[in-house]
């Protein structure tokens, strides 16, 4: 088994250095009929700005293509080399008490897979600084790290152990039973969401400006929104970018904008952000994400159940591991995250024409083309946004257009409604 993983280091070794080439020297060269046009980098940012985003943009994106499939060399790793053997087997020792065993293997696992990857999120942390866009201290940096590690470790450690109870006590259907529980914990979690787990985060208060609150729930009111408050963050003291959101289900729905939106953008190009957000809602676009989820985890549940059995019965001996053993929970988190990769570009498709329909939604709600146009070139400028990425890049991780074709797609829909 280490002879495989070694085989296995080597290919990806082999991808990275591939991949990383093709990043650095893809042509992002604008296509003819946008040279010149709004949505033309070069006539709103300056050449200082265009090198930079350039930069910066390849930096992201081998990081991302890099690390992808560094979570399966992890996994690979402690299987072949028995460290989740051993986790589990320390767990068992310290503790006769199923949970708290699948608790103690959840953390020590997850601080094994952190350690290993610490350097590389460093490095993408300090290259975010580096550019301007991340001006967040390290302290602060750390501290939001360790609060997503013991809120991943917690929520890992109840999936864990529902998941491995059901593998042990159903065999042929634990991944249908977890598939049917996945649902109203993942209703929960969007629940508790906006006021449980943000605010560990950021400060959330309500916006100081009442005339554009008034104004934005009034936008709410007409995309039928149940809200009566809007709610700022305080990311100005982390980051450069911008952004805004509709979160939350039922009573705990909220809207929200960063304060450096605030800051950077007039009040009509503020309105034309609200109101895009707001259409994801009215146009049932958070709905549709949900039930797309539930769909493709059905089908992912499936398929790992599948392929775990299939791991289990080939490669079970050699790595001393049974169905239901503790130590076997690599072999599916190895599955997910693979399953998750392949099918990104599907699902970062479906999200980019829904942001195409709340563009055209905000626009028929503000009627303000100019104030869209302005809002993404500004978004491109303060974020460093590749305004025109690599094809692979825009299909494994674009969840929205990129900026060049928002830009003409917007003006497009301007000039229809003027006819």
């Amino acid at each position: 088994m280490k002879k495989v993983f070694f085989g296995v280091l080597m290919i990806y070794l082999l991808y990275a250095v591939v991949i990383s080439s093709y990043l650095f020297f893809a042509d992002t060269q604008l296509a003819p009929e946008y040279i010149g046009t709004e949505a033309d980098p070069k006539t709103f940012m300056n050449e200082e700005q265009l090198n930079l985003s350039k930069e910066f943009s390849k930096w992201g994106n081998v990081i991302y293509f890099i690390y992808a499939p560094l979570e399966w060399i992890i996994y690979i790793f402690i299987l072949c080399f028995g460290f989740s053997q051993l986790f589990a087997r320390w767990s068992q020792q310290i503790s006769k008490y199923r949970f708290f065993q699948t608790a103690l293997y959840v953390v020590l696992m997850s601080t094994f897979c952190y350690i290993i990857v610490f350097p590389i999120r460093y490095f993408s942390f300090s290259i975010s600084k580096q550019y301007g866009v991340n001006i967040q201290s390290f302290n602060s940096w750390m501290k939001d790290n360790l609060i997503g590690f013991w809120i991943e470790a917690v929520m890992l450690t109840i999936v864990v152990y529902v998941i491995m109870l059901l593998v042990s006590n159903s065999p042929k259907r634990w991944w249908l039973y977890t598939w049917f529980l996945s649902i109203p914990f993942t209703l929960f979690l969007m629940f508790i969401q906006p006021v449980v787990i943000d605010p560990l985060y950021n400060d959330f208060y309500r916006i100081q400006d009442k005339d554009l609150e008034r104004e934005i729930l009034q936008l709410a009111q007409q995309s039928n929104i149940p809200a009566e408050h809007v709610y700022e963050v305080k990311m100005s003291e982390k980051t450069n970018a911008l952004n805004a959101y509709v979160t939350g289900i039922g009573s705990n729905l909220r809207i929200v904008l960063w304060d450096t939106t605030l800051e950077r953008l007039s009040k009509d190009e503020v309105l034309f952000v609200m109101a895009h957000e707001m259409g994801h809602y009215d146009l049932k676009h958070l709905k549709q994400l949900l039930l797309g989820t539930i769909a493709m985890s059905f089908v992912g549940l499936f398929i790992t159940s599948k392929l775990y059995q299939l791991t289990i019965n080939n490669f079970g001996r050699q790595l001393r591991l049974k169905r239901d053993d503790l130590a076997a929970l690599p072999i599916i988190f190895l599955i997910l995250s693979m399953l998750s990769f392949a099918v990104s570009p599907i699902t970062n498709g479906v999200s980019r024409a829904y942001e195409y329909q709340s563009d055209r939604y905000a626009l028929q709600l503000t009627n303000d083309a100019d104030a869209a146009v302005k809002t993404f070139q500004k978004l491109s400028v303060e974020g460093l946004a590749d305004v025109n990425p690599p094809k692979l890049v825009k299909l494994f991780r674009y969840t929205h257009p990129p900026i060049v074709e928002r830009i003409t797609h917007i003006r497009e829909l301007s000039e229809k409604q003027d006819e």
